[in-house]
């Protein structure tokens, strides 16, 4: 017979769990946390150009860009909450399962992430802090959810500047957003979101077709999709190979961004040779690792300049 203690305790663990499982959700836990390497990433290369380097700094961007960037999400999955149950890959989100009984009370809690990341970016850091966490939020879930996603087929081409804002964000905190090389970087981020997001919509392009968003591949011949997503792989290999030729970077950054790249290209070839859902989902995947390594890499830089 199971003590009243220890069923209690067990029950606790699983509520709390199952929160977990839905905040990581709800607020796009895993998309947060390459955003806030972009921003770290904005950081490093902000600090190797002349930025002031503190751990308060560090401390505030993990805090305002993990708010402001899980906020902005979830105001995202609330506004798409209806739409998402259309889509087989959204269809499980906790609002469309109606796993929350107050669906506007995750707005209000959002919203109010939002807003608290940037008060205290603003009092804590710099105006130009503060406006890049607002700007890169009011991006997202207000110019691309709102009004760019279900209306124009270039939706995510602008709405990759939420992810240039990051990087920017991250460069503000240590002073130093407007360097050329944190702009780069930023640029990377802008050009990089189309193919992570086309080569996703071109394996399932029927998914946003039904749900009744104008998603290039959704529009075009998948031969077609797969030239402008290959034109957004050049763009984004030659703005990360860039930044490894500024003066104050060497090799060592050179090197593995270099070995990606090619493996990139290489995704991306295969995807212009058979435009299917697996190569359109590798390309995917690859653009992921890709990223990654440019943001891990460059986050390192500092520590051995």
């Amino acid at each position: 017979m199971l003590h009243p203690v220890s069923t209690t305790r067990s029950l606790v663990w699983a509520d709390l769990r199952e929160i977990g499982r839905t905040a990581f959700v709800l607020f796009k836990l895993r998309i947060v946390s390459l955003l806030l390497l972009a921003a770290f990433g904005g950081a490093a290369l902000g600090l190797i150009t002349g930025g002031t380097n503190s751990a308060g700094a560090w401390l505030l961007l993990t805090l305002c860009g993990t708010l402001a960037a899980a906020g902005a999400s979830g105001i995202n999955q609330y506004l798409e909450r209806e739409i998402d149950k259309h889509m087989n890959r959204t269809r499980n989100r906790p609002l469309p399962l109606a796993k929350i009984e107050y669906p506007k009370l995750v707005l209000w809690i959002a919203s109010g992430m939002v807003t608290l990341a940037t008060l205290l970016a603003y009092t804590l850091g710099n105006p130009a802090f503060a406006f890049w966490i607002l700007t890169g939020a009011i991006i997202y879930a207000g110019v691309y959810t709102i009004w760019l996603k279900p209306r124009t087929s270039l939706n995510i081409v602008i709405g990759g500047a939420a992810g240039s804002c990051a990087v920017l964000a991250g460069g503000a905190a240590m002073g130093a957003w407007s360097t050329p090389l944190v702009l780069l970087l930023s640029l990377l981020l802008f050009v990089w979101t189309p193919v992570h997001f086309w080569a996703l919509a071109l394996a399932y392009k029927n998914d946003y077709a039904k749900a009744g968003f104008p998603m290039l591949p959704s529009l075009v011949s998948a031969q077609t999709a797969a030239r402008w997503t290959a034109l957004h792989t050049y763009l984004t290999v030659a703005a990360g190979l860039a930044i490894g030729i500024w003066p104050v970077l060497d090799l060592i950054y050179l090197f593995p961004v270099g070995a990606i790249s090619l493996l990139f290209v290489w995704r991306t070839a295969q995807l212009l040779a058979n435009p299917v859902k697996a190569t359109a989902l590798k390309l995917f995947h690859i653009s992921n690792i890709y990223l990654a390594v440019v943001l891990v890499v460059t986050l390192l830089l500092p520590l051995w300049r």
